[in-house]
């Protein structure tokens, strides 16, 4: 397994929402171009996909919660 979360390159940045859905729909947001913070560098993380394709990954998260890692796998593995 791939370790994901906070403070590697696939680190989901956006933890100010008050809904972890909120959170991670602005990482799928912000990885499929349609929201574009200027000071995050997503360019080095979807180079970086590839390394992560076809592994498991893990995160903090609980299991029953939404966890960017969902949208990581579903980026990689495209």
């Amino acid at each position: 397994a791939v370790y994901v979360g906070r403070p590697t390159i696939f680190g989901n940045p956006f933890t100010d929402a008050i809904s972890p859905y909120l959170n991670v729909a602005r990482y799928r947001e912000w990885l499929t171009g349609t929201l574009r913070p200027q000071h995050l560098d997503r360019q080095s993380v979807l180079a970086a996909l590839k390394t992560i394709r076809g592994h498991d990954l893990a995160c903090w998260c609980p299991l029953d919660a939404p966890c960017h890692a969902d949208v990581l796998l579903e980026l990689a593995n495209r």
